[in-house]
């Protein structure tokens, strides 16, 4: 199972899926087992990264289901700190790679106001992240579905990219788009994090300046 396969039929077969309890579903086992592996095949085996997949939890599929890519010295949860991920909408043949913010921790610090938070904060980081505009072009993200989880997501993306389900056969592509991510994703840790200001090294910020964002220390 390629990487692209994997994303293909998660994309094809999610929304007929739901319609079946989780349990031991063969789907739950592609989001949990198969495509993270193939994203780890990619990273390589001393990368120092955790790849995670969810399908949901207990008796419910998630609304949006992902496979996250994360840094053990920024956050081992996507519930907070900053990660890659790939995003598969609820109503939509496509699938999004995204950089975004711990949406969880958001909600829980600002309540009501997380998402404008979250927004506020992602068009800061694309200033900080402005060498990778071209290559992750996305600035916003759409997953549909309603309630408070996908909201949160579209508003904590940073940058990233769209694949409708036909360009999921380009295995090269995906293997490079997922490198520049990575490679977006350091570029913020050794910035500052989600304290990262434009043009401001991390060493220029005052040390009470890096205790907490959303939920999580500043790096």
């Amino acid at each position: 199972m390629s990487l692209g396969h994997a994303l293909a039929r998660i994309i094809a077969e999610y929304p007929e899926a739901r319609l079946d309890p989780p349990a031991n579903h063969p789907l739950g086992s592609v989001l949990r087992k198969g495509a993270p592996d193939e994203v780890r095949r990619i990273l390589g085996a001393d990368a120092g990264l955790l790849v995670k997949g969810s399908a949901g939890r207990g008796a419910h599929w998630a609304s949006v289901p992902w496979i996250a890519v994360l840094d053990p010295a920024v956050t081992t949860s996507p519930t907070r700190g900053y990660y890659l991920v790939y995003l598969v909408p609820a109503a939509a043949e496509a699938v999004h790679l995204a950089l975004v913010q711990g949406t969880v921790a958001a909600l829980r610090e600002h309540g009501a106001g997380a998402q404008a938070a979250l927004r506020a904060s992602g068009e800061r980081l694309r200033g900080v992240l402005a060498d990778f505009a071209g290559r992750l072009p996305v600035r916003e993200i759409r997953l549909g579905g309603g309630g408070e989880l996908p909201g949160g997501y579209e508003a904590a993306h940073i940058l990233g990219l769209t694949y409708g389900i036909g360009a999921l056969g380009d295995e090269r592509r995906l293997r490079r788009d997922l490198e520049t991510g990575l490679a977006a994703y350091r570029a913020l840790k050794a910035r500052g994090g989600l304290a990262a200001v434009p043009g401001r090294d991390v060493r220029d910020l005052p040390r009470d300046d890096r205790v907490t964002v959303f939920g999580h220390p500043k790096r």
